[in-house]
């Protein structure tokens, strides 16, 4: 069996409200910015490989009226918060030790990527990477998870999907993989272990 890990909130952290609130600190309404920004699509267009983060601050500053300082904190802190997931790098070890091969699958920013990649070793163990801003398109969408199979050999039936997010964990199974929800490691665990993975 197969194993692919998405990477935020499963291997580090996502919080945009986190982000948000340590980048515009005197901001009362810092769950409002969150959405403002997360949700527009500036940010899904960035994750498509659409923009490159310089485009994306520049159009962020026009878009929502944020000062260059502020667009720029909140970057800077999209990356600094996304600390480990508790035990899950630890699982992800002991599942490579095993030998099971490993793939990574995520909707992502190249420059994210590329500090993740800096920050931590954990990419080492796995056989291949798919990134929404490599292949242009995010999950729930079918094509991100066909890009997968087609481009790293694997069988649907033989793979299974770990994601945080139940949209994208039902867009893995719509297209053959087994799927589980990931809420904290050790139920991650114990879910691959009744799939029938020794590790």
């Amino acid at each position: 069996m197969n194993v692919v890990f998405d990477v935020g909130n499963v291997l580090v952290r996502w919080s945009p409200l986190l982000i948000m609130r340590r980048a515009l600190a005197n901001a009362p309404d810092s769950d409002e910015w969150a959405h403002r920004f997360f949700g527009h699509e500036l940010w899904r267009q960035l994750n498509r490989g659409h923009l490159s983060e310089g485009d994306a601050q520049r159009h962020y500053m026009r878009a929502l009226g944020m000062t260059t300082e502020q667009v720029e904190a909140v970057f800077h802190h999209v990356k600094a918060t996304q600390d480990p997931v508790p035990g899950s790098h630890e699982l992800l070890l002991r599942l490579h030790r095993a030998g099971i091969p490993l793939y990574a699958l995520t909707d992502n920013v190249r420059e994210i990527v590329d500090h993740l990649r800096q920050r931590y070793d954990f990419w080492q163990y796995f056989r291949g990477v798919v990134v929404s801003a490599e292949v242009g398109c995010l999950k729930p969408d079918p094509a991100i998870f066909q890009r997968l199979l087609e481009d790293h050999g694997l069988i649907a039936e033989r793979t299974v999907f770990i994601d945080d997010v139940a949209a994208n964990v039902a867009g893995a199974r719509h297209v053959g993989l087994a799927a589980i929800q990931f809420h904290d490691a050790a139920q991650c665990e114990r879910e691959l272990a009744a799939l029938g993975l020794a590790f």
